[in-house]
């Protein structure tokens, strides 16, 4: 039985760890050659993607433990919010097709933190739901 907790605390890490490279790299708050980010990176950037990557990994790991796992919606919702909430809003394509971006400079920008607090607070009750929910987490 000591044994069985490593493989699912290693694929939540892995998952926290990945997502924090994958979405670090595509928004540019990781600086690499590929990507270079049109908006200044702030430490809420930073707070929001560290957040996004450590929520997803807890989330995974408890979900591994549920008999009755629930709440992915809600997690591919917060995950999603997330990268919206540290991602560069004039660099994001889907954003930038449905919005010019004088638009998402001037009304999307400045409530990014504000979807960031919102993601966070909505990742922070799903993963408190689901744990008194589940009798082994």
């Amino acid at each position: 039985m000591t044994g069985l907790p490593r493989p699912r605390l290693l694929k939540s890490l892995g998952v926290g760890l990945g997502t924090f490279l994958l979405f670090g790299t595509v928004t540019g708050l990781l600086p690499n050659p590929v990507y270079t980010r049109m908006v200044a990176r702030t430490p809420a950037d930073y707070l929001f993607l560290v957040a996004t990557a450590a929520f997803a990994g807890a989330f995974v790991y408890q979900r591994s433990l549920a008999e009755e796992p629930i709440g992915d919606r809600f997690a591919v919702g917060g995950v999603v919010g997330g990268f919206l909430a540290f991602g560069c809003p004039i660099c994001n394509a889907v954003l930038l097709a449905l919005f010019s971006s004088s638009a998402l400079m001037t009304y999307f920008d400045p409530l990014r933190p504000v979807l960031g607090a919102v993601t966070v607070a909505v990742f922070a009750g799903l993963l408190v739901y689901q744990r008194r929910r589940c009798a082994a987490c």
